[in-house]
């Protein structure tokens, strides 16, 4: 059972960074918009959610 769970964590950990990189592609869109649009209230929250999944991104490297 271990060897199984071995097994998948690899996989499960590229699927994770490939989740990650589309998340972080919708949140700098977003960012962007909100930079255009001078709203600084999304320019926080996009900032704030990019350095979560830059964070996590940083995890499942090491």
């Amino acid at each position: 059972m271990k060897q199984v769970i071995k097994a998948a964590q690899p996989r499960e950990i590229k699927n994770r960074i490939g989740v990650i990189q589309l998340e972080l592609d919708y949140e700098l869109a977003t960012l962007f918009e909100a930079m255009e649009e001078n709203n600084e209230d999304q320019k926080s929250a996009s900032k704030q959610r990019l350095e979560k999944l830059r964070r996590e991104w940083l995890k499942l490297q090491a």
